[in-house]
């Protein structure tokens, strides 16, 4: 599952660009049934041993966090706006790519040149600028145009029990879920690997319309804060601690009955798991459990410190323990 996660990572799909994702993914189906909307939602049609009582639906988005250069100056330098959350503090100095591979630094203005006060204050958006070391306009445009995405450049690390890489939100739910098709189930399930869910859980809105699932499991990381200077209460979820179990975030107020089922198997089945203790965030939750005649939701999450950065960070057992726990829940819900 590893090495597929890696493979994931190194890919490059903000929302709306998951192409790559999306035939990488479908390379490794095998005989699966597929379907890919308009959207360019991933729909994946798995038999199991055994015939469904309920349909349930595996989720996880291919979409990672990005950038949209919107002007081009005189200069060369290129304006750009977000795909998805990211904060200033975590872009100035960052390398990224755009779609046609041509690479860039996102730039600002040297700390020689600032003055005391602008030291002290965070950086805005409109401070900073991609460059691709173009010569002038002309030159860049040649390179990049307004509407071309471009993604933080690829890094994957193993360092000990831990990866960091950009994108770990979400192909580790992705690679989860191939794992789980890959191994086999013991009753039917439909597979979603959904686009846009950073800019507002789009694909998974028109997709669930179409599945029509009477359960849901959305596979997610989830902030985990249990670093320096943070009180146990704002950790939100501690790394090395298991699976996430939300039960409410900024989108949806999650099934007591499918969350509660969800814990009494991580503890009958000795997997790893944890209650997420903010409400905050929210995922493909957010449009699924509001879609046909209401789909019942659960999401399992691992721990990311330094989401929506270049540098995620998430621990293998993590990953594990929601791969356990994903595929337990699936089944259980299938036959409920």
């Amino acid at each position: 599952m590893l090495d597929i996660l890696k493979e994931l990572c190194n890919i490059n799909g903000t929302s709306g660009r998951e192409d790559r994702v999306r035939e990488y993914i479908i390379s490794r189906l095998g005989k699966n049934e597929y379907f890919v909307d308009a959207l360019g939602n991933l729909i994946v049609y798995v038999k199991g041993e055994k015939r469904a009582k309920n349909k349930v639906m595996v989720s996880a988005h291919m979409d990672e966090v990005g950038f949209i250069a919107t002007y081009i100056t005189d200069s060369g330098l290129i304006k750009f706006d977000t795909v998805g959350g990211i904060l200033p503090a975590v872009m100035s100095g960052r390398k990224i790519v755009f779609e046609n591979g041509t690479a860039g630094v996102i730039g600002s203005k040297p700390v020689h040149l600032s003055s005391e006060d602008e030291k002290n204050t965070l950086l805005s958006e409109d401070k900073l600028y991609i460059d691709i070391g173009a010569r002038d306009k002309a030159d860049a445009m040649q390179y990049v145009c307004p509407g071309d995405t471009a993604v933080f450049m690829p890094d994957f690390v193993f360092a000990g029990d831990k990866l960091i890489s950009k994108a770990l939100d979400d192909r580790a739910g992705c690679a989860i879920m191939l794992k789980m098709i890959e191994e086999g189930l013991l009753y039917d399930a439909v597979f979603l690997f959904s686009v846009q869910e950073e800019v507002g859980a789009r694909g998974a809105a028109a997709a669930s319309h179409r599945i029509l699932p009477d359960y849901s499991v959305v596979l997610e990381s989830t902030t985990a804060a249990d670093i320096s200077g943070v009180c146990d209460e704002k950790r939100v979820c501690v790394q090395g601690d298991g699976a996430v179990l939300s039960f409410m975030d900024n989108s949806t107020l999650y099934d007591k009955k499918v969350f509660d089922k969800a814990l009494s198997i991580a503890k009958e089945r000795g997997i790893k798991a944890q209650v997420k203790t903010a409400v905050a965030g929210g995922n493909d939750s957010g449009s699924i459990h509001k879609s046909g005649n209401g789909v019942r939701c659960t999401a399992i999450s691992a721990p990311c410190r330094y989401i929506h950065s270049q540098s995620n960070l998430l621990d293998i057992n993590d990953i594990n323990a929601c791969f356990m726990l994903a595929k337990a829940l699936t089944e259980e819900l299938a036959d409920a």
